[in-house]
């Protein structure tokens, strides 16, 4: 498994444990009754076609990342002991098994595994007993039945508890002398219904919406939830790393159910009626943010709001005590990550750029993070090894060459998520 498999499986464990970590105040009873529910719902396991999680392997996620310091890297999953051994029933059989069943419903297990040998489906190699046939069968039926969806409405306890985000497509603006689309990237806080977080852009890209992300963290604290849909703006290596060093739990909305992030929907149609009406194309995009920070300043958050009774400012600055400051140099959290080897010159190529690495690393992996190519950063063995410049080609030919020596490689500390500064 590579360093980005590892670091996909680790964020999603600690999505899996995050109410569990924010429980500690919770009587034993109660976190009982949360572990019951989190080991009895189904999972889309990455890399795993298991779809559970038993009680005794959440409570050992939960331990190892307390007792290593609350850094994500605790939940990196080992080696696999039985790498390389095939398993008992493949993806592909069971997709056969699985069509054959649709077309005999009529018959036994016994009787469809025969079958199955009959048609080829399973050859002689397979060593397949029949409960396992029957025990996947059962998980898969269970994985299609439909279940009625809980709509009631609901509203989260305290501001920063859970903040909805979305893009909206915005008028066209003036940019290098042509028209170009614009997109309103919006954050909206679930209990407030304050903005905490938003502008409009020339891209509807990931590193815009991180962008945004970034100012609603520095301005308005570090929410416990950010709830956004499946878009590629979101679908993003980066902001799922982010927000799992930052201990944001960072949730999916169920495709083409919009429902689920309801409030920002709702602040959606406030725009279209109160706002892009009034907003002719071929404004400059700063002119544009202008005029939108002042509709929310002058209009938006000052007006008392028909679900809450209050305004949107006035109704976030009550909890304004209880918010969870954003932590200094924010954009560190927010990098893109690359795994590269070193060649023999110590240098390592990114974005058709060429870095030198320091004495020792020659023939190693190494992780580059970076937010631009200007500025990146190298791991080995999660410590960081300081900022990496571009080659001096010029000063590079004017050095001796000599046989080369087996360097001993420092010790620095630092995390891979923290920056390592």
């Amino acid at each position: 498994m590579t360093e980005k498999e590892k670091e996909q499986v680790a964020i999603f464990r600690f999505g899996v444990i995050f109410p569990l970590l924010e429980s500690q105040n919770l009587r034993w009873g109660d976190k009982k009754r949360l572990l019951q529910q989190l080991s009895e719902r189904e999972w889309e396991i990455p890399f795993s076609e298991r779809t559970h999680i038993s009680r005794a392997t959440l409570l050992n996620w939960v331990q190892r990342y307390r007792l290593n310091g609350e850094r994500i890297e605790a939940l990196f999953p080992s080696d696999r002991s039985d790498c390389g051994r095939q398993r008992s029933i493949s993806d592909e059989t069971l997709a056969a098994l699985l069509q054959l069943r649709k077309e005999l419903p009529r018959h036994t297990i016994k009787k469809l595994v025969e079958e199955a040998y009959r048609r080829k489906i399973i050859t002689g190699v397979d060593h397949i007993k029949l409960p396992t046939v029957y025990r996947l069968f059962k998980l898969h039926h269970r994985q299609t039945l439909q279940k009625q969806e809980d709509m009631r409405k609901f509203e989260v306890e305290l501001s920063n508890d859970l903040w909805q985000a979305d893009c909206l497509h915005g008028p066209k603006v003036s940019y290098q002398n042509k028209l170009v689309k614009s997109y309103l990237f919006a954050i909206i806080d679930d209990k407030s219904r304050l903005i905490v977080g938003s502008g409009f852009y020339l891209a509807e890209t990931a590193q815009s919406f991180i962008d945004c992300l970034s100012d609603a963290l520095r301005c308005r604290g570090v929410p416990r939830v950010l709830y956004v849909d499946n878009g590629s703006s979101f679908r993003n290596h980066r902001l799922r790393i982010g927000c799992a060093a930052l201990q944001i739990s960072l949730r999916y909305a169920t495709a083409y159910r919009p429902a689920g992030k309801g409030k920002i929907e709702r602040f959606n149609r406030t725009v279209r009626m109160q706002f892009l009406p009034d907003i002719s194309e071929g404004l400059s995009l700063e002119e544009l943010n202008k005029r939108w920070q002042k509709y929310l300043g002058d209009r938006y958050h000052i007006s008392r709001h028909s679900s809450t009774g209050q305004s949107p400012l006035q109704r976030y600055l009550d909890d304004s005590h209880l918010l969870r400051g954003a932590p200094e140099k924010l954009p560190d959290y927010f990098r893109n990550q690359e795994e590269r080897t070193v060649s023999n010159d110590r240098t390592v190529r990114l974005e058709n750029r060429q870095y030198q690495v320091p004495i020792g690393f020659a023939g190693r992996k190494v992780i580059l993070r970076y937010e631009t190519p200007d500025r990146v950063e190298m791991f080995y063995d999660k410590i960081s090894y300081g900022f990496l410049a571009e080659v001096p080609l010029r000063a590079n030919s004017h050095v001796g060459r000599h046989e080369p020596q087996t360097a001993r490689i420092p010790t620095v500390s630092g995390s891979l998520f923290n920056g390592g500064e």
